[in-house]
């Protein structure tokens, strides 16, 4: 893959906002290089140090101090960008520009809830994961998980298959699948149809072959129905990711999943019991303890402004932001469908619904919730942004993504000060930029 130099941006690094330059080669980081002074134009400098004008020209700084290595694998498990560099291109040869003069250049952002997009439902149509996968960078999106609701076996198995043959570098990365059910309380089922709804079974994982290694990354589950918790610690030891949602759980259900391998909680308050302050439940739970990491829907719809704001102070760095989009994201108002349900996208809200009024997903792009959770929670725009970066990749134990660092995966988004999405990189290739001639 070619190289590529973003210059002039300030980056939102581990350690803060810097002023600096990113060098991309073969899809990985190899460096990350503050810059010194801040008058004139950044431009390469002959011996290959960045300069910005006559104050400071040529100073410069490593943001991150990480080595970068020569045995870069594909970003997986607890290893640390460090462990997993590339080759580093010569900083003395000049390498394409991807300018974000005036612009935040920060991590890929990463969905792990997203039920569609641009008219394409996944659980029931996983053969157009591309179209999805693709249209997903408009909104800051590099990496994402496909969302396959409470549904047949066998449209999990096409999703797996789906998922197996997806090969396109021009488009956000399908980390693998999110299974939302089929073990969820029925009481608490939401916009899931009961009539495929099943007990958590480790002979229903097994013979349908969930694991890390056949593209299952996340299973959420309600952890106190009989035999979830065995199914929790099945899921744990193929490599699977499990959370905690779609449940009537008590506090002491709720951290007995703890203990057993949950780590996630998903859509916290939706479609779980509500906090009580005599029966704190699931939602209690997820606010306190520091083992777990909480999505939450911040479309102002799914949860009220103030009770975002709440749960952003309580989680700090364990709030996830998601999407749970579905089909209508892009697409726009009208009958629509998740999984096998029929639902209607609102046209004054863009809200979705079953006919009984049922949320049933959303229209929420994730740069929006992004931008949402500034003004609804009062987060600055670097915690908002951790949370879909550095929070979701922790999730799935990605030490590579969600930040830019030397030898991260090379995906990254420039943002405006206010957060509105200008470029998308994938891999180190520049595959959306609003300021591209139509």
């Amino acid at each position: 893959m070619s190289e590529l130099a973003v210059t002039g941006g300030t980056v939102l690094a581990p350690g803060g906002p810097v002023p600096s330059a990113v060098f991309v080669a073969q899809g990985r980081i190899v460096s990350v290089r503050a810059v010194v002074g801040t008058t004139g134009q950044e431009h390469d400098g002959p011996d290959g140090r960045i300069e910005n004008g006559t104050v400071g020209a040529g100073a410069e700084r490593s943001v991150v101090d990480a080595p970068v290595q020569d045995d870069a694998d594909p970003a997986a498990g607890e290893r640390s960008p460090a462990a997993g560099g590339v080759p580093g291109p010569s900083l003395r040869t000049p390498a394409p520009h991807l300018d974000a003069t005036g612009l935040l250049v920060a991590p890929g952002f990463i969905d792990l809830q997203c039920n569609g997009a641009v008219g394409v439902d996944l659980t029931s149509e996983p053969e157009r994961l591309g179209e999805v996968a693709a249209a997903l960078p408009r909104w800051g999106v590099t990496s994402w998980l496909p969302t396959v609701v409470t549904a047949p076996p066998s449209a999990r198995a096409h999703a797996m298959a789906a998922l197996a043959a997806f090969d396109d570098p021009a488009a956000a990365v399908p980390l693998g699948l999110h299974l939302e059910g089929p073990f969820l309380a029925p009481e608490r089922r939401g916009a899931h149809d009961p009539s495929h709804l099943a007990p958590p079974s480790v002979d229903l994982v097994a013979a349908e072959g969930w694991a890390a290694a056949t593209g299952v990354a996340l299973v959420t589950l309600a952890p106190e129905l009989p035999g979830a918790l065995d199914v929790v610690r099945t899921l744990v030891a193929r490599g699977v990711t499990v959370a905690a949602g779609h449940s009537s759980a008590t506090a002491a259900q709720a951290a007995a999943a703890l203990d057993a391998g949950v780590t996630y909680v998903t859509h916290l308050f939706n479609a779980m019991a509500p906090l009580h302050h005599r029966e704190p439940g699931l939602a209690g739970v997820a606010l306190t303890d520091e083992r777990a990491r909480v999505g939450l829907i911040a479309d102002g719809i799914h949860v009220d402004p103030v009770v975002a704001r709440l749960a952003a102070r309580a989680l700090g760095d364990r709030l996830s932001l998601v999407t749970d989009a579905v089909a209508a994201l892009g697409a726009g108002p009208g009958a629509g469908t998740l999984g096998s349900l029929g639902v209607e996208v609102a046209a004054a809200d863009l809200s979705v619904r079953l006919p009984d009024g049922t949320l049933a997903g959303s229209t929420l792009a994730l740069d929006r919730a992004v931008r949402n959770a500034v003004a609804f929670a009062g987060l600055d725009l670097a915690a908002a942004v951790r949370a879909v970066t550095a929070t979701p990749a922790a999730v799935l134990g990605l030490a590579d993504r969600g930040v830019v660092a030397p030898g991260a995966v090379a995906d990254l988004v420039l943002l405006t000060p206010e957060g509105e999405v200008v470029a998308t990189v994938v891999g180190g290739r520049v595959v959306y930029d609003t300021r591209r001639a139509s």
